[in-house]
């Protein structure tokens, strides 16, 4: 009589199920070790799974490229097959999900320039992950505490005795003209209206405008100027130079006149007597 013995398989059985082997299906990886020209790709990017291909292919080239390459949308249209269209779609998909942020810096010529920062690991360093929704009563909050602190006001600046509008008009243009002289010294209009009266000041002392703007152009500080208009201010109130000295007018000469009583010769703004005439007919009245 026939007996089974338990421990022998009934039939054969495969390898552990996800392991490679030359006889399973599924994808085989046939690598080699990079020593130099690579880049080190998150499987959080290359896996994402809701980047679009497009997005994902773009990220990977981004993080490849040195620091100071262009990536804008006209740059990579002219690397890639895809219009502008749908590069643009993609970089928005990968600034929504972090991996791109784009900055607006000010140069020290005063442009504005957009900078790409492309982020290799979102929320890591100075990525900030993106905060999920907020009920309504919370986002008025975070709303109140993103409001600005309000703009420290300039410091005080001297004022003309006459501000006669042809005297702030001349203050406002020499103002105006520094930003030729040096680029940081790019005047808004409210910093503009503020300085004008303390040029003005300067220019009542008898000031040439040659001389106000080389005592607020000369011996600038090197670095980028936070705030021009602050250090122009202080500029016009610690180097004011004082009033010009005091010239009495010149004394009125009257004409010659002929004196009524004498004949004789005398300054007069009228005809008359003269001052003796005047003394004797006093006295003999």
């Amino acid at each position: 009589m026939d007996t089974q013995n338990p421990s022998v398989p009934s039939r054969p059985q495969s390898r552990t199920a996800g392991k490679n082997h030359p006889h399973a299906g599924g994808l085989i990886h046939d690598n080699a070790r990079h020593t130099t020209r690579f880049t080190v790709i998150g499987n959080h990017l290359a896996q994402h799974p809701e980047l679009s291909g497009l997005a994902i292919g773009l990220a990977v080239y981004i993080q490849s490229l040195p620091a100071g390459a262009r990536a804008d949308i006209k740059t990579l249209a002219a690397r890639f097959p895809e219009g502008t269209t749908r590069i643009a779609a993609a970089l928005r998909e990968l600034e929504a999900h972090g991996y791109l942020r784009r900055e607006r810096h000010r140069t020290p010529a005063g442009r504005i320039v957009t900078r790409t920062v492309s982020c290799n690991q979102p929320g890591h360093r100075h990525a900030q992950a993106r905060p999920a929704p907020a009920p309504a009563s919370a986002s008025a909050s975070a709303r109140k505490k993103r409001t600005p602190a309000p703009r420290k006001p300039l410091p005080a600046v001297p004022q003309p005795g006459y501000p006669a509008p042809p005297l702030l008009r001349a203050a406002t243009d020499l103002l105006a003209d520094l930003r030729h002289h040096d680029p940081r010294l790019l005047l808004s209009e409210r910093d503009t209206a503020h300085l004008a009266p303390g040029v003005a000041a300067w220019l009542e002392r008898d000031v040439t405008p040659a001389a106000v703007r080389h005592a607020l152009t000369t011996a600038l500080p090197p670095e980028p100027l936070c705030r021009p208009a602050a250090l122009l201010a202080h500029r016009l109130t610690a180097q004011l130079p004082p009033l010009p000295p005091f010239t009495p007018p010149p004394a009125v000469r009257h004409p010659l006149q002929t004196c009524e009583g004498c004949d004789r010769a005398f300054r007069s703004p009228a005809q008359g007597l003269c001052r003796d005439c005047r003394t004797a007919l006093a006295a003999a009245a």
